[in-house]
């Protein structure tokens, strides 16, 4: 058997693990989908001249979404094994990077218009898609009855921010100016 294909997802059907069988199409395979999505964008990311304190970063937030990864699996294939534990210190980790930046920025409030540098622009694509992520999370929340983890839904409620931070403090460190939109 192929490592890289099974062959056995051609009719619409996963099988991601256990015996049981689901449609590609239900909000769990979605939600594993755009997680996926955004921890490759952050391996793309990484990929940037970015200072290593926040690649470092990058890496404890991609290890983070494989463990929120292994808890859907586990509601969707109601397993007996655990999945790691997702305990709310991810979330104050998420609030001390955000609090860190924004001392160090000390940035007006306001929209900003991405793309002052090449790493903060990819870092706001990181916080578009991060966005996009948490919705799928509320709803697979939403469609589970609440079975995920309140530290699941409030560390993805933060990530965008998170991400938002480093990008407004790379440009601050590159010295550019960041602009507002004019809505004109």
């Amino acid at each position: 058997m192929s490592i890289f294909y099974t062959g056995q997802g051609d009719t619409g059907e996963s099988n991601l693990g256990g015996n049981k069988k689901v449609d590609k199409s239900c909000i769990e395979i979605e939600t594993l989908n755009v997680l996926d999505e955004l921890n490759s964008l952050i391996g793309l990311v990484k990929t940037q001249a970015l200072p290593d304190f926040i690649k470092e970063m990058l890496d404890s937030i991609q290890e983070d979404l494989f463990i929120i990864q292994a808890h859907i699996g586990s509601l969707m294939f109601e397993t007996k094994s655990s999945s790691p534990n997702f305990l709310p210190d991810k979330v104050n980790k998420l609030e001390e990077w955000s609090d860190y930046f924004e001392k160090k920025v000390q940035p007006a409030r306001g929209f900003v218009i991405p793309g002052a540098t090449g790493p903060s622009a990819w870092l706001h694509w990181l916080r578009a898609v991060s966005r996009r992520t948490e919705l799928s999370i509320v709803h697979l929340n939403k469609t589970t009855n609440g079975k995920l983890s309140p530290a699941i839904l409030a560390y993805h409620n933060r990530l965008s921010s998170v991400f938002y931070a480093m990008a407004r403090y790379l440009v601050k460190e590159a010295g550019k100016e960041e602009k507002n939109p004019q809505y004109k």
